[in-house]
């Protein structure tokens, strides 16, 4: 009776994750409506499939009711083959023959020549839910481009990794646009790419890189997924994740970047890059791991567990030396203060090793528009404590919540 009764749960639970469908699968099953008698212009990268691994590329390119003329490639390209930072070159796509235009080269934005025979850009790419990752910019330029030309764009959306209801951290302030901070959004946002989409375009945020240009109303539609809900976490959709980029490998590095990723910035901590769980350490050649993570275990912080670790990595310019410090991990995601883990473990590296402070700094740009502000990190830099920060970093959760709430298209 009991493995009757567990093997029905099991059942149930594979029958919940596979009824979650992604824009493009609900675009396909509903006969690419949307698409037919347009010319359609595509941004994508490998993480663009249905939940059978078949490429957007594909699906639309061998679907005889839609006529795909260009592909727009982003950061890492829209066959994946240009690493972190490297510019992507534009061509011919070998596969489909179609012509490929580069948005992470000599220009961020479809200049109009890019867009001449396109009537409609769809866009399909898997989020990671953090503000400073460049798709959803390079959506924001696209949709700019899109506004000035009068071109319809269509967003195929997808679930964000972290969820819909984890809002963390200040929006960006002026001064502090950039290609990594493109929108008055907070660092963690809980909104799908489509709702993401709807807010930038009604409450006027697409204002340009530097945040200084009029914002630009584009023709938007977004077409929903079937059978998410907020609560939801990628795991929990049976959908199938395909990295994004190099270093987010799984969905977890997609939890874990959001919890370390500003750390990196800052240069005396190891986080993972470079090794084989890539943003979920913090490490160093001096650090006793034993006392890091008794110093950090005495913080109990909510969610939160840590582990002794001990790895060379492979990569980088550690590679090959013996890091010493902790691997972390969520016990409750939701209750987990997830952006701030990152403040305390520094505040608790500096506790025990004051004379390894990465202050003063070299390089600050970097980390200032990440951050979307200067104030976190000289606030922090006085005495490298949370306390001093945790009001600023909260302060814009709740009125950006009840914001986002306007656009919500899941519950």
């Amino acid at each position: 009776m009991k493995r009757t009764i567990f093997l029905l749960l099991l059942f149930v639970s594979a029958s919940l994750q596979a009824q979650v469908l992604t824009g493009i699968e609900v675009l396909e099953r509903g006969g690419f409506e949307e698409l037919q008698g347009k010319r359609v212009g595509l941004v994508t990268n490998p993480s663009g499939v249905d939940r059978r691994l078949r490429s957007t590329i594909d699906i639309l390119f061998e679907a005889p009711q839609v006529n795909l003329v260009a592909l727009y490639g982003p950061e890492h390209g829209v066959r994946g083959d240009a690493y972190a930072g490297d510019h992507v070159a534009g061509g011919v796509d070998p596969k489909t023959g179609l012509p490929v235009y580069s948005l992470y080269g000599s220009t961020r934005e479809p200049t109009p020549e890019m867009l001449k025979g396109v009537d409609v850009m769809v866009y399909d790419i898997q989020d990671v839910g953090t503000r400073c990752y460049t798709f959803i910019s390079t959506l924001g330029l696209v949709m700019r481009a899109c506004a000035k030309a009068d071109i319809e764009v269509l967003v195929l959306d997808r679930p964000n990794p972290l969820g819909g209801t984890k809002i963390e951290g200040p929006c960006v302030e002026d001064g502090f646009y950039s290609f990594v901070s493109e929108f008055h959004i907070p660092f963690v946002y809980g909104l799908t790419v489509g709702e993401l989409a709807g807010l930038i375009n009604e409450e006027g945020l697409n204002r340009g890189q530097k945040g200084d240009q009029e914002p630009l109303k584009c023709r938007l539609n977004v077409i929903p997924m079937r059978g998410w809900h907020r609560w939801m976490l990628f795991s929990d959709t049976g959908l199938p994740w395909i990295l994004p980029s190099p270093n987010i490998p799984s969905v977890q590095s997609a939890l874990h970047y959001a919890a370390s990723g500003i750390c990196g910035e800052f240069g005396h901590l190891n986080t993972g890059v470079g090794y084989t769980i890539p943003f979920e350490t913090f490490a160093a050649e001096w650090i006793d791991a034993d006392a890091l993570k008794a110093r950090l275990d005495s913080y109990n912080i909510p969610g939160t567990a840590f582990r002794t670790i001990h790895y060379k990595p492979i990569a980088g310019s550690l590679s090959g030396k013996l890091l010493h410090g902790v691997q972390f991990f969520f016990t409750n995601y939701r209750k987990a203060p997830v952006t701030l883990i990152q403040f305390y473990v520094m505040q608790a590296v500096n506790e025990l090793y004051p004379d390894h402070s990465p202050y003063p700094m070299k390089k600050t740009r970097m980390l200032d528009i990440i951050c979307g502000t200067d104030y976190v990190r000289t606030t922090f830099g006085k005495r490298m404590k949370v306390a001093d920060i945790v009001d600023y970093w909260t302060k814009d959760t709740e009125d950006f919540r009840s914001l986002s709430e306007q656009y919500y298209l899941y519950r």
